[in-house]
């Protein structure tokens, strides 16, 4: 099966909030309730959000696409400084750009989209200016951790990330670019 990359549009936007439904609850610890699961989809993974994401010129959004039309994958990457204190503390290489999400449907792992949608999303943040990526990952998922140390990323700091009412703990990792 041949998997596309491509900028998504905000014709994706229903089909990414469902890749999303399915893929991100994946990356979360064990403890984390449904409800917050739900909750968290509702705000930030929705179809209005995906749309929005699309239209947004300080994101570059990517969907992986097989031969039947299916979007398989996505990443999101957000250009320009973190908000967040504990991200601004931890990340040294400056001008900067967030890999925010990276998931792949459940029957596509291992079978190098993500590593595609990587690619993409690191020579967007490169053409955008930056010369260096960060992302955070839950300190529990080891098998995101062990993707992302593959692509260069190294851990270079700790924050924190709500998922519903309850205060995760990710890792901070950077890649320079270059």
């Amino acid at each position: 099966m041949t998997i596309a990359i491509r900028f998504a549009t905000d014709a994706d936007a229903a089909a990414l909030a469902e890749v999303a439904a399915v893929t991100f609850p994946l990356a979360c610890p064990p403890h984390t309730t449904e409800e917050a699961k739900a909750s968290f989809i509702a705000a930030v993974l929705s179809s209005e959000r995906f749309a929005e994401y699309a239209a947004d010129l300080q994101r570059r959004l990517f969907v992986a696409v097989d031969d039947t039309g299916t979007i398989v994958g996505y990443t999101l990457l957000n250009l320009g400084e973190p908000a967040d204190d504990d991200v601004r503390v931890a990340v040294t290489v400056r001008p900067t750009a967030e890999l925010s999400k990276c998931y792949v449907m459940p029957g596509h792992h291992g079978e190098g989209v993500a590593g595609r949608l990587m690619e993409a999303s690191l020579a967007a943040a490169a053409d955008a200016g930056a010369a260096g990526v960060w992302l955070g990952v839950n300190q529990e998922n080891a098998r995101a951790q062990r993707f992302y140390g593959k692509h260069s990323f190294e851990r270079v700091g700790s924050k924190r990330f709500r998922v519903g009412e309850r205060l995760e703990h990710d890792w901070v990792m950077e890649r320079v670019l270059g």
